[in-house]
């Protein structure tokens, strides 16, 4: 069988064809971003060995098992994350999270904290961003913390990670406070298609609301006067949850939108005085 052979036969099973050429580029020990190799060379024949592999990463990807767990990794913020089971995976819409607590850290002494770090992704891309900050990272899933240190030792950034549930046990006090906790509502239909990933780091009660209002409670003890809470949340949560904001005594509450221009982040700042 020829290349182009083998992803026909992933399209029988339902592949998208970016998912297929991933896939394969894997199976072959090729990069990733050999993708015009593949077109290249269409009608070279495949050993049985890696088509076999490549037959078997299929099957994974036909029961809906997302990409970035079989190939071991997934890119956010340009930085090569490892993941598997035990954390989400990273998604570019969180990186309008990153973005704009970016914006808000410049001082050397700035310090921030990531609630609910599974894979590290946040914590690290702020790391990479501003050296100079103090970044600590907490998550309740001891597993997720594995996997979280072992991203930050193989990316040489060093930020403080500690297991917790979200500031319980916080020290602070805090210039940002940042964290894309669990939003999804408990009974939501969606969750269907990601069984794969931990339930834990998705579903939040019946409202999806349920962390988020333990994080915006907590928040003010912890920040700075004129600190910020930076939250991610579902597509439809951005006024709820700047309601949360305000009523919790945090000034200023707006929200930030994604790339395909959803409110995707809300944040409120403690007031300089009290």
């Amino acid at each position: 069988m020829t290349l182009a052979d083998l992803l026909a036969a992933a399209a029988t099973l339902g592949l998208e064809r970016l998912d297929a050429q991933l896939l394969l580029l894997h199976a072959l020990g090729r990069a990733q971003t050999d993708r015009a190799w593949l077109l290249a060379h269409d009608t070279d024949p495949v050993d049985p060995v890696p088509r076999q592999h490549f037959a078997h990463l299929c099957a994974r990807r036909a029961t809906a098992e997302p990409v970035a767990y079989i190939l071991g990794h997934k890119e956010f913020f340009g930085l090569d994350l490892r993941v598997d089971k035990r954390v989400l995976v990273p998604r570019p819409e969180t990186e309008t999270l990153v973005e704009w607590a970016l914006e808000l850290i410049s001082d050397q002494a700035c310090r921030v904290i990531d609630l609910g770090t599974g894979s590290g992704a946040i914590a690290l891309a702020i790391k990479k961003g501003r050296p100079a900050a103090f970044v600590e990272a907490v998550d309740t899933s001891g597993e997720a913390l594995d996997v979280a240190r072992a991203n930050a030792q193989l990316l040489g950034l060093d930020v403080r990670f500690s297991q917790a549930s979200w500031l319980s046990g916080a020290t602070g006090p805090y210039d940002v406070i940042v964290s894309n906790p669990p939003y999804v509502a408990a009974r939501d239909p969606h969750l269907v298609d990601l069984a794969h990933e931990p339930i834990r780091a998705l579903a939040a009660g019946d409202d999806g609301l349920a962390d988020i209002r333990i994080i915006v409670a907590q928040a003010r003890a912890h920040l700075r006067p004129g600190g910020r809470l930076l939250l991610e949340h579902g597509y439809d949560q951005a006024a709820a949850v700047r309601g949360l904001l305000t009523a919790a005594g945090l000034d200023g509450a707006i929200s930030r939108r994604d790339l395909s221009g959803i409110e995707r982040c809300s944040g409120g700042k403690r007031p300089e005085q009290g």
